[in-house]
């Protein structure tokens, strides 16, 4: 099977969040198990900053955009597993420091950006001879596609299927609707069935609409976006298509997340033997400025500072936590609004709660080898990667029972669960839920063997991979007019 794999960010290439390690990773998995795999993403300033090799193909494409045609270059690299990643090079629109906005917001011309993007992409195939099975489609920035593959390509792709994956509903891509005739779109695809939403071109829509197949990244929120709550505006749109929905939770890559191994951590240790887990907090309450003894549990929180990740209820909770015996560190950057105030109840509670505003990798690690507790409070939460790095490190995850945390985590009692979860959207909910785990903290067998317990735990790709080799058949028999829905849904 040959899967073209698009995707705005890509690790190790570019790198904001979770994105570009699910498509990062599934693309190696999805090689081992035998398929021809191609990645392609655009060209950005942070590529060549970090050094990565990149050979210029001797084939440019004239890609038409808004009564222009730009040229766009075609750059070939290479993942250590082998998978070719073919960067899409136009400077003006990716040659700059963020890749979709500065902290002020939004870059004013994102739909030019990622029409681009994604019309290019379908040129290079043409342009390279690439005739894929299925094309798999990630977040708005690139939802024309399968919009694309449906009107001006069809002839070109009779038998190229499309999937598009929605890893966050609330981030839709929304532009005014004077803009459309940047997308190159036919007209009569601005309506109520194609790609307009109350007025506005809406990306995300696009790909939900025009796609073979849509997934999502765990079964729970497949679920939820088919709910006013959590549908955002979209949900009426996705009961449309839910024989055509599936929920597929990620993996993660234990090759780069793994105690045992891990290259960014002071100590390295496994289910058997804890003891560099010690030594790793040590570091970490140096790293943070901490002024607590060892004994004191310490919570983390890695997470873009936004109001989906919690940080209302965390914050309105954060006195409370600070009358208990524990030490809090957080990583992340966000919302300015957040990192003020995160900021000032750091000034307020020093030595025992300390903020980093910042995007780190190595600290990251750091910290979920370091902390005896993850908290990830989210009003939503589409899948989450964090609780289930956490788990294999023995640093028990504090979550709200939403989404893919609902999915992975179960809560605590003596014979079975792996964290501790509260379903109720509130500070006191939270409180309560991080008062439970103390309990269990300050219980020493207790606490070694749920450790142990969340260690043994397997979310590695290869089951997800399987899935989506499943419904990459799928979306090829629906494309063919060969589909069996509800069967692909027992399955």
């Amino acid at each position: 099977m040959k899967v073209v794999i698009v995707s705005s960010e890509v690790s190790p290439f570019a790198k904001t969040g979770g994105l570009a390690d699910v498509t990062g990773t599934l693309s190696h998995v999805l090689k081992n198990m035998g398929c021809e795999v191609m990645v392609f993403l655009p060209f950005y300033r942070e590529v060549w900053q970090k050094g990565i090799e990149a050979e210029k193909l001797d084939v440019d494409v004239a890609v038409p955009i808004d009564r222009r045609t730009l040229t766009v270059g075609i750059y070939r690299s290479m993942t250590l597993g082998g998978v070719p990643v073919y960067l899409l090079k136009r400077d003006e629109y990716y040659d700059r420091t963020y890749l979709y906005a500065t902290p002020e917001g939004d870059y004013f011309d994102n739909l030019e950006r990622f029409t681009l993007f994604s019309r290019a992409v379908v040129e290079s195939l043409m342009a390279l001879k690439e005739i894929p099975d299925v094309i798999h489609c990630n977040d708005w920035q690139t939802g024309l596609i399968p919009a694309y593959i449906q009107s001006l390509y069809a002839p070109h792709f009779k038998e190229t299927a499309t999937v598009f994956t929605i890893h966050n509903i609330a981030y839709q891509g929304l532009f005014p609707a004077t803009l459309f005739d940047i997308t190159g779109l036919p007209q009569d695809m601005y309506n109520m069935e194609g790609v307009e939403f109350w007025g506005k071109i809406n990306l995300l829509k696009a790909g939900i609409v025009y796609a073979d197949v849509v997934t999502t990244v765990s079964e729970k929120y497949s679920k939820e976006i088919q709910t006013p709550e959590y549908g955002y505006g979209l949900e009426g749109v996705l009961k449309k298509r839910k024989d055509r929905l599936f929920g597929v939770l990620n993996g993660v890559d234990y090759s780069q997340w793994n105690p045992a191994t891990d290259r960014y951590i002071t100590a390295n240790y496994n289910e058997k033997d804890l003891s560099g887990k010690a030594l790793c907090k040590e570091d970490l309450i140096r790293e943070f400025s901490l002024d607590i003894d060892p004994s004191v549990p310490l919570i983390g929180i890695i997470s873009r500072f936004a109001e989906q990740k919690g940080f209302d209820i965390l914050s309105e909770a954060m006195d409370e936590l600070m009358k208990l015996r524990l030490a809090i560190v957080i990583l992340g950057t966000g919302e300015k609004r957040y990192q003020t105030l995160l900021s000032e109840l750091a000034s307020r509670y020093r030595g025992r709660l300390s903020v980093k505003i910042a995007f780190n990798e190595a600290l990251a690690h750091k910290m979920e080898a370091g902390c005896d507790f993850l908290l990830m409070p989210s009003r939503y939460e589409p899948c989450g990667l964090n609780q289930i790095y956490s788990l294999r490190y023995g640093t028990i995850p504090i979550v709200r029972a939403t989404g893919g945390l609902d999915d992975t985590i179960r809560d605590y009692s003596e014979k079975d669960g792996n964290g501790f979860k509260f379903k109720e959207y509130s500070s006191k909910a939270l409180v309560e839920k991080v008062k439970e785990a103390l309990k269990v903290y300050r219980n020493k067998k207790r606490w070694q063997t749920l450790q142990k317990r969340a260690m043994r735990e397997d979310f590695s790709w290869q089951r997800s991979a399987r899935t989506y080799l499943s419904i990459y058949k799928f979306a090829m028999n629906a494309k063919r007019g060969e589909i069996s829905s509800t069967e692909m849904h027992k399955k």
